[in-house]
């Protein structure tokens, strides 16, 4: 696919994690969509919470 891009977002904290992903989804231009977000947590002291969003630019539709 042409024009994917990827990015990948990481918190040891919850909540943190939840605010940055917030901000980058809001922060995404109005001619993009988002194709797939995956999750994971990898376990330890302390926890590391990930995302990988997966983005994508497009055209308007036309009349």
């Amino acid at each position: 696919m042409q024009g994917v891009r990827f990015r990948v977002i990481t918190a040891n904290d919850p909540d943190i994690f939840q605010e940055r992903l917030d901000r980058f989804v809001q922060d995404l231009p109005e001619d993009v969509v988002l194709v797939e977000v995956k999750f994971s947590v990898a376990e330890g002291p302390p926890p590391l919470f990930a995302a990988l969003v997966q983005y994508k630019e497009v055209q308007a539709w036309g009349e």
